[in-house]
């Protein structure tokens, strides 16, 4: 959401983080429903959320069990650069595979967790896209074996 953004803070008033909260918890909940849980009209919901979508606030999205639709591996790469590592970043964005990208701190520059079908796609997406990239010096492979912990619901605090 942040791309090269620089990051801002948002003053969200209760009602707004409420709405958050209850999309966090069903997406599909009605935005009626959700008016009547915050004291709203069924419009001045669907303002806020869309004031709150286009503001980069939020988005509402379908989140999907990847194994279910035949993308049998998850990995994080550990990736280490040399040079500008927001110029590799950008190199690993055009790669579809990538669904996670982070510039980081410590002992890797940037992390970029890697969906697709089977070791063979991993291998070539490794070996055949990210090692070529000019400026990437090593790699580690975290390949996931299960999923034990993953949500969306941590609120607005």
């Amino acid at each position: 959401m942040a791309d090269s953004k620089k990051a801002r803070r948002h003053s969200l008033d209760d009602v707004s983080k409420k709405i958050i909260r209850l999309l966090q918890r069903d997406g599909r909940m009605s935005y009626a429903e959700i008016g009547k849980r915050v004291g709203l009209s069924e419009a001045a919901v669907r303002q806020r959320v869309g004031k709150l979508t286009d503001a980069g606030i939020m988005q509402i999205v379908a989140v999907t069990d990847p194994s279910q639709l035949g993308f049998h591996r998850q990995a994080m790469i550990g990736i280490r650069v040399q040079g500008d590592a927001r110029d590799i970043a950008a190199a690993l964005k055009e790669i579809e595979q990538v669904d996670y990208l982070v510039l980081t701190t410590g002992r890797f520059d940037i992390l970029a967790e890697i969906v697709c079908a089977d070791d063979a796609e991993l291998r070539e997406i490794l070996h055949g896209s990210i090692r070529t990239i000019q400026g990437v010096i090593d790699t580690e492979t975290f390949t996931y074996l299960s999923i034990e912990k993953e949500h969306y619901d941590w609120g607005t605090r």
